[in-house]
């Protein structure tokens, strides 16, 4: 998810609009991060099937679309980093795409098979590049996976966009995220700021944004900042957190979601607590 270095980053979620299904689990959601990258080849089918067989059902992945509109599930813009072939997505056709192997293995998987392969999964979908948009939206169309979708991404332009769009194909409510202008606010908001904007952004229909939960050393996140969400209604899911010790702090300071690497220890940590919830 993004193209951040691994580390310490948070997801907000409000209901504005009424009740997303997606954000319906009971304690702490678990997040399978890019299908659970710390056992199998990141946003490959292996991965998502290791992260369903081990109970899981939310599952996070990236989407980008090749040059002839068809959405894969991938994290980085080009092939270089993990595959053994090279190239950037947008310029290449599927038929290119299609034999690049993940480590060398695994093939990249189109959003649209995950979709159907796991059905009673729910998938976080990063839009990693303006192309995928209108290719996303059809997808999302042909599956009718409205409700157990949550688009996401670093760009505020591209949210805007994808919800400009959204209504061409649906009269849902689909979870979406808040872009870094409205995550701005909510940092404001945690050190005493204004809530105006906040509440312009939820009569939107705007459901998450994301936000780091830790800069190096430093917390980005106290009880006080979940404190103050949770005031305004707002869920929260952070992410990549790979260290039990510090999915255990976030559990105590009221955290609603995890996503990790690491599954096993995931689950360990929820069912240790008595939240773990297939």
């Amino acid at each position: 998810m993004r193209g951040e270095p691994p580390g310490h980053a948070i997801i907000w979620c409000v209901r504005s609009r009424g009740s997303y299904a997606f954000l319906d689990h009971p304690g702490p959601i678990p997040f399978a991060h890019r299908g659970g990258a710390g056992g199998r080849p990141e946003n490959s089918l292996a991965a998502f099937q290791r992260a369903y067989d081990l109970g899981y059902r939310y599952l996070e992945t990236d989407a980008h679309a090749t040059a002839d509109g068809i959405v894969v599930a991938f994290h980085d813009r080009t092939l270089d980093r993990v595959t053994d072939r090279s190239g950037t997505i947008a310029a290449l056709p599927y038929s290119t795409v299609a034999r690049a192997r993940i480590h060398g293995t695994e093939p990249i998987p189109r959003l649209e098979d995950l979709l159907d392969a796991f059905p009673d999964a729910r998938f976080n979908i990063d839009l990693k590049e303006a192309p995928v948009i209108g290719p996303l939206a059809r997808v999302l169309h042909r599956t009718k996976a409205w409700d157990r979708v949550c688009l996401t991404s670093f760009s505020t332009r591209r949210l805007t966009q994808m919800r400009a769009r959204l209504p061409l194909f649906t009269d849902r409510d689909v979870c979406t995220s808040l872009g870094p202008r409205g995550v701005m606010a909510l940092r404001a908001k945690s050190y005493g700021g204004p809530t105006d904007k906040l509440v312009r952004l939820a009569s939107t229909g705007v459901a998450c944004a994301q936000v780091p939960y830790g800069l190096g050393p430093l917390p980005f996140v106290t009880e006080a900042f979940v404190s103050k969400a949770h005031d305004l209604g707002l869920k929260v899911h952070a992410w990549t957190v790979n260290d039990p010790t510090v999915m255990d702090r976030l559990i105590d300071i009221g955290i609603d979601g995890i996503m990790t690497d690491d599954l096993v220890a995931l689950r360990h940590v929820l069912s240790a607590r008595g939240l773990w919830h297939h």
